[in-house]
């Protein structure tokens, strides 16, 4: 993905140009109101900008642990009123990243699960289950296949994905539902996004 950086290190994807209107829809539908955000992977930082933007009541922490992304995060969320606070190193598969963390009313992943290997998607559901704060829910956004079968582009994307890293690759859908309910996630909501993506809703599947 093609990004651009500002002289204040802000980095600009033209695919959250195109979609973030639309993720911050969805996302502030579900998020809990004054809801404490834990976002996984925040790339660039313009959807949590978009998101906050939307939603000034949340509390949105970014994470990511590439230092451009987390400069470029902290410059966007000037734009945020004090909602984005300063992004960390969290890296799901270093566990002293994100051991000391608790008490989040929303876990975020945004076009993550696909672009790591699967033991990441793993980490993330079990972060998760530890970390949710009763009535919280966890947001997932990317492409999905089900049974094999996805967008011609998706599949175009996945081929070109593990030609990078055999360990990358479109995930199929039962499989991340199967993974967050082993960790006690049930799918609440499947939304069709553009760009044949989906948002996935994970709750608690009894109340904590």
């Amino acid at each position: 993905m093609e990004q651009r950086a500002d002289a204040d290190g802000r980095l600009h994807s033209p695919s959250a140009a195109r979609n973030r209107a639309a993720i911050a829809d969805v996302f502030a539908e579900h998020l809990p109101q004054n809801a404490r955000v834990l976002e996984i992977g925040s790339g660039t930082g313009e959807h949590a900008l978009a998101v906050c933007q939307a939603r000034p009541d949340l509390d949105w922490q970014p994470s990511d642990p590439d230092p451009a992304s987390r400069v470029s995060q902290a410059a966007w969320a000037i734009e945020a009123g004090g909602a984005i606070r300063p992004p960390m190193a969290i890296d799901l598969l270093v566990p002293e990243t994100h051991v000391a963390l608790e008490g989040f009313d929303a876990l975020v992943c945004l076009n993550v699960i696909h672009i790591a290997p699967w033991t990441v998607a793993e980490a993330l559901a079990g972060l998760a289950a530890r970390l949710l704060t009763p009535g919280g829910c966890v947001l997932l956004y990317g492409p999905f296949k089900e049974d094999g079968a996805t967008a011609p582009s998706n599949l175009q994307f996945d081929v070109s994905l593990k030609s990078r890293n055999p360990d990358w690759g479109v995930r199929e859908l039962d499989s991340v539902i199967t993974l967050f309910a082993r960790n006690g996630l049930g799918l609440a909501q499947q939304t069709p996004m553009p760009a044949n993506n989906l948002t996935l809703v994970f709750k608690p599947s009894e109340p904590r």
